[in-house]
């Protein structure tokens, strides 16, 4: 943009006057796409990675990367990809800018913490610390991980339900659990005497995504009684929750979570308006649940594609209808190792969340992936979410991402495959039928297994797991949680694979005072080695294992006397290409005389001798058990 308006009302009285646009780009030359694209180029061109006799243009290819749902993104966008002019405005249909005209409340969006305490006394103390600083609602796990349903009215003392809204959530426990627990609430609120159009709270009734979590459940009929009963006493009770989450811990794109979740609120307003409510009604019992992550641009287009996708479905059926949105930090993006960088990733899913226009936010404690939260944890959780509303004040500007024309894009983009995803669950017979045949499971599976391989290639790097591991971290422990219940969809985090060996390294410490390790076999000066030295050592930590190295060196046998002293079968030799050809092959040779049973090379240079590679792009997670693998061999023998 090259010119700004000015306030000329703000200026002080006397002041020269000023023109009522300045032009900030005056004395420069017009930019063009054309001229950046040869910038691009030529930088491209200098890493190599271009040919000189390539096309102009063609380095920017050389930028762009595909999501899981094969949406391209580009490194630079104009208003010719965003010329999508179906967004409307804050209020009206489709929402994508929002479902209220005025944005978020006046105090900002719900600020909503997950509390699962088998006491009701700890649990009741925890409610109302958050409630008593910064949290506006409250997410109660009842059941299996959470109060039993006879002592909700005990976990829930004090709690005005009238005026923190109270969203149940007996997905652990049995399939009945969901209705009794929703009884037990409306129960108590009739003893307090609350008035039942002043009622708040989601009951929390979601036989669908009890069936892709277990595999089995109620039928979605199931809902209904208890529905009919919310819509016609309780008119701020939301009855339904629509839960993502079970496919995004599945693996699943953001376009097959959003495809999901139209499918599963489909097959819901099937059954309402079968049983008698209107569109508008039915609609508004549905509260539709999904996962924020840390990458911001994405999240806030899912959740502005959500809007528009579900506006979309309900005006189909009748009547357009905005969707209320509860957005969750995802559990899937969280680490066991190095738990304090979660307090990273939850800050930015929570900004995404509430900047993409969620009704209510959850950011889980920087521990939920360790065990139960303590008090300390979810003090932070929900104080990252005061500043944002406070401090930073990411509420007060209505859908501030719109008009970006990558938002704008992938929003779009977003919602065509979320929509064609959609089609294909709807062509097999709805949610229940595409989970019960396999084909939500099929097309998520596809997705997970291309999401472990960049995982343990290290091309979708997780800060202080597989990158920037820290042996010496002291151990976070927590309570241990209940395992969550069996069968249907499977759970995928992928940082496990790489706790896995740390788990591994840990425990060969405790038993021989010592973590695996493997040498460091830098050749020549330390200009020639540190680079791949460095690279070998983060990776090879990410996986528990020490790796002490020879320091700079000049011949083979320097090399081999280090590693004589370093107490491992395992050598990494680390060098340019050109030591590599002239002295390779004789430092694996004296490595090998002195005791090396397993040789790996930093690179990919062929030097036939070594028994394997490990470089930039390569399946890190492959290498590092190879290396535990030849530790346990070099054991046995010994023993």
């Amino acid at each position: 943009m090259n010119t700004a308006k000015v306030d000329s009302g703000a200026l002080d009285e006397g002041a020269p006057a000023e023109p009522e646009e300045l032009p900030l780009a005056a004395g420069f030359p017009a930019p063009t796409r054309e001229g950046w694209a040869a910038l691009v180029d030529e930088v491209v061109r200098k890493a190599g990675r271009l040919g000189a006799d390539a096309e102009p243009g063609a380095g920017v290819d050389q930028l762009c990367w595909s999501t899981p749902d094969g949406i391209t993104m580009r490194p630079l966008y104009t208003a010719d990809d965003a010329r999508d002019d179906t967004a409307g405005v804050p209020g009206a249909a489709p929402f994508v800018r929002g479902s209220r005209p005025n944005g978020p409340a006046p105090d900002g969006w719900d600020v909503r913490q997950r509390h699962a305490e088998p006491d009701a006394e700890a649990a009741n103390a925890a409610v109302i610390a958050d409630l008593e600083n910064g949290v506006t609602s409250v997410w109660l796990a009842v059941g299996t991980g959470g109060v039993p349903v006879a002592d909700i009215p005990a976990a829930l003392d004090g709690v005005l339900l009238d005026l923190a809204p109270v969203v149940l959530d007996a997905s652990g426990d049995a399939a009945d659990a969901e209705l009794a627990a929703a009884e037990a609430f409306l129960a108590l609120a009739a003893d307090r005497g609350v008035a039942p159009d002043a009622l708040l709270g989601t009951l929390g009734l979601d036989p669908v995504g009890r069936r892709a979590r277990t595999g089995t459940g109620p039928d979605v009929a199931a809902v209904v009684p208890l529905a009919r009963r919310v819509a016609a006493e309780f008119p701020q009770v939301r009855a339904v929750v629509v839960d993502a989450l079970p496919v995004h811990l599945a693996g699943a794109s953001d376009a097959q979570e959003l495809g999901w979740s139209l499918a599963a609120g489909v097959a819901y307003l099937r059954e309402l308006t079968g049983a008698g409510l209107d569109v508008p009604g039915a609609a508004r019992l549905l509260e539709f649940r999904y996962a924020a992550t840390a990458e911001q641009f994405p999240t806030i287009a899912k959740l502005r594609a959500a809007r528009r996708l579900w506006s979309r479905v309900t005006e189909a059926c009748g009547a357009p209808v905005p969707q209320a949105q509860h957005a969750v930090c995802s559990p899937a993006m969280l680490t066991r190792r190095d738990s304090y960088v979660n307090l990273l990733r939850g800050t930015v899913a929570g900004f995404a969340a509430g900047v993409g226009g969620a009704d209510a936010v959850t950011v889980a404690p920087f521990d939920a992936a360790i065990g139960a939260p303590e008090g300390f944890s979810r003090r932070i959780a929900r104080n990252t979410q005061s500043l944002l509303v406070q401090e930073a004040h990411a509420a007060r500007v209505i859908d501030p991402a719109g008009g970006s024309w990558l938002v704008e894009s992938l929003t779009a983009e977003l919602a065509t495959a979320a929509w064609a995803f959609l089609q294909e669950i709807e062509a097999a017979g709805g949610a229940v039928a595409a989970l019960d045949a396999g084909l939500v499971a099929e097309r998520v599976g596809e997705v997970r297994e291309r999401r472990r391989t960049a995982a343990a290639r290290r091309k979708a790097p997780i800060t202080g797991v597989s990158e920037f591991a820290d042996l010496a971290e002291p151990a976070v422990t927590r309570r241990a949680l209940p395992e969550p219940p069996a069968g249907g969809l499977p759970r995928y985090r992928p940082a496990e694979p790489y706790e896995a060996f740390r788990d591994r390294s840990d425990a060969m410490l405790a038993e021989t005072g010592a973590r695996p390790r493997a040498f460091l076999a830098t050749l020549g000066p330390l200009a020639a080695y540190t680079v791949r030295a460095g690279f070998a050592r983060n990776l090879l930590q990410a996986g528990g294992i020490e790796a002490p190295d020879a320091g700079p060196t000049e011949t083979a046998a320097e090399v081999a006397e280090a590693f004589r002293e370093a107490g491992t079968p395992v050598a990494v030799l680390c060098s340019t290409d050109a030591l590599y050809g002239e002295r390779g092959a004789e430092t694996v040779a004296a490595l090998r005389d002195a005791g090396a049973r397993y040789v790996l090379l930093a690179g990919k240079a062929g030097v036939e001798e070594v028994d394997g590679h490990m470089a930039a792009g390569g399946d890190a997670l492959a290498v590092i058990g190879s290396v535990y693998e030849a530790i346990d061999m070099a054991l046995e023998v010994s023993a």
